[in-house]
């Protein structure tokens, strides 16, 4: 059985410019993710790590921390409107080229969310093998909103009413049906799904993994104060 770990890291980071090389605790953010990789292929051995960037700076960072890759990813999917399910894709066909074999699952890791250990990755691999019909899973967590409570939007005539209404019975954030927020930590997939031609990671046969502790991506520069704060005193409630 084996595994191709993705780092997908443009170089044109718009939002916070060269985020995902940016110092979080003293470490370049991609470290994290790095890190992480490296404790999975430890622990199932037939793992390829291969990062896909088409910046040499991003390149020469992650080779000081200890991935080295030759490849780069084409300047036509490094566009801000480039999927990254396409991404993924290129290098995956890349590696199963230069290797000459094919893998059997396919996980990215998110660059700009971090917060994730070896015990979430290995939890959440057992549970796309065990479903046989799933394509593909990733990771979650439980929404601080509720489309079928408190979340609206505008219509048509300029008022705004639930975004999700099933009936009158729903007073209670407590009653209303579970939502969840994707937190962009990780994303693992079966080979087919790449076969198949699915464009989001959200498809017909998806199943998720509910991380049971922080977890968030870095959006704004306050995020990496905060996340800093928390790994240097200690205060995450998970041993990253």
């Amino acid at each position: 059985m084996k595994v191709l770990i993705t780092l997908c890291a443009r170089g044109g980071s718009k939002g916070i410019p060269g985020k995902n090389i940016k110092l979080l605790n003293g470490k370049p953010l991609i470290y994290y993710s790095i890190n992480a990789a490296k404790q999975f292929q430890d622990a199932y051995k037939q793992v390829t790590i291969v990062l896909s960037t088409d910046s040499d700076e991003i390149a020469k960072v992650a080779e000081s921390c200890g991935l080295k890759s030759s490849y780069r990813r084409p300047s036509n999917l490094a566009e801000d409107a480039t999927g990254k399910i396409d991404a993924i894709k290129d290098v995956l066909l890349w590696q199963e080229d230069a290797d000459n074999n094919k893998f059997d699952y396919i996980l990215d890791l998110d660059i700009t969310s971090p917060l994730r250990n070896l015990q979430d990755l290995s939890d959440a691999f057992e549970l796309l093998k065990a479903n046989r019909d799933a394509v593909n899973l990733f990771s979650v967590s439980p929404a601080n909103r509720n489309p079928y409570f408190n979340m609206v939007e505008p219509g048509k005539d300029g008022f705004f009413s639930q975004v999700k209404k099933l009936d009158d019975s729903i007073k209670t954030r407590q009653s209303a049906p579970k939502v969840y927020d994707m937190n962009a930590s990780f994303y693992f997939y079966k080979r087919a799904f790449f076969d198949i031609g699915y464009k989001g990671a959200v498809t017909d046969k998806s199943i998720i993994y509910v991380v049971p502790h922080i977890c968030f991506d870095l959006d704004h520069l306050i995020d990496f104060e905060i996340i800093s704060y928390l790994i240097k005193n200690d205060k995450l409630d998970f041993q990253l």
